[in-house]
């Protein structure tokens, strides 16, 4: 009785655990050496509930969301929300690593799936705020060394119909225009590991560990911080081109107006910043757009 007693506390501690972690997320996937079954499906073993550990999904705009930035022509820019709709977000362990400058498949020995669609405001929180959680889901322990997910028009929400809106205002000598930017060509990224101070996405038995994806809004408008040179500004739309589409200090556009009304190179410029938009830290991703 006490050993029947024992299994069955352990059995509902481990039902329990799958059920905090995936009441906001929806039933999170693991494939495990190409067999895949849903958390809940995992045998309740004493052994198992120990080697399992947490993976944590966090996105990041970064300082030039939160705090604002100076683009390369000299404008200031500050953001009060910045929506962007993420889909299908897939960690993995991979083997050999995902290099995304050469491309190619996946070769997945482990993955975690978060399938719930969700809109994030980057622009939330000050600029000490902590990078944004998406979700978390229990993941068998390892190196998550490739990330992967879609950004689509949202169904509903503040950014309905958009993958990424972009709101707020930009000042240069006195001159003030509020804008809204909305982008609905649909993207699909392929990240490899996570590049910056610190190794994300070493996930230890029992454990906890994050992975992030970060949106570097600077390719879009350039950095005054940097020389004209840099190659941050030499390939950025930047905010000037933008304003003549200005109304009474009034921005409202999306990407069917902003590819009738702007220059052929400007434009140019503006889907080539959109589609390399989206990093793992400072690690790179392979980038396509996806047919509506």
């Amino acid at each position: 009785m006490k050993q029947h007693s024992v299994l069955l506390s352990t059995l509902m501690f481990f039902l329990g655990s799958l059920a905090l972690l995936g009441c906001s997320q929806g039933r999170q996937t693991i494939v495990t050496a190409g067999k895949s079954e849903t958390a809940s499906d995992l045998a309740p073993t004493e052994a198992k509930l120990n080697q399992l550990g947490t993976l944590e999904i966090r996105a990041n705009g970064e300082d030039f969301v939160r705090r604002g930035f100076v683009s390369k022509d000299g404008w200031r820019i500050s953001f009060d929300h910045v929506y962007v709709n993420l889909v299908d977000i897939t960690a993995y362990q991979t083997h050999p690593p995902f290099d995304p400058e050469a491309g190619g498949d996946i070769k997945a020995i482990a993955e975690v799936s978060l399938p719930k669609t969700l809109t994030v405001d980057l622009a939330a929180g000050d600029e000490n705020a902590a990078p944004i959680l998406i979700g978390q889901a229990v993941a068998p322990p390892g190196r998550y060394n490739a990330l992967s997910w879609k950004m689509l028009p949202a169904d509903e929400g503040p950014a309905a119909g958009y993958v990424l809106t972009m709101m707020g205002a930009a000042e240069k000598a006195g001159q003030v225009i509020d804008f809204t930017i909305n982008v609905d060509q649909p993207y699909t990224y392929t990240c490899g590991d996570f590049v910056g101070d610190q190794r994300k996405g070493i996930l230890e038995a029992g454990g906890e560990a994050d992975l992030e994806i970060t949106f570097h809004f600077d390719h879009i408008f350039g950095d005054g911080d940097a020389s004209a040179e840099d190659a941050i500004n030499t390939g950025a739309l930047g905010f000037e081109p933008l304003t003549a589409l200005a109304d009474r200090g009034r921005l409202q556009v999306d990407l069917g107006m902003l590819k009738e009304s702007l220059s052929v190179v400007h434009y140019i410029n503006l889907e080539a910043a959109l589609m390399g938009l989206a990093h793992v830290g400072e690690g790179h991703c392979e980038e396509s757009e996806v047919s509506p």
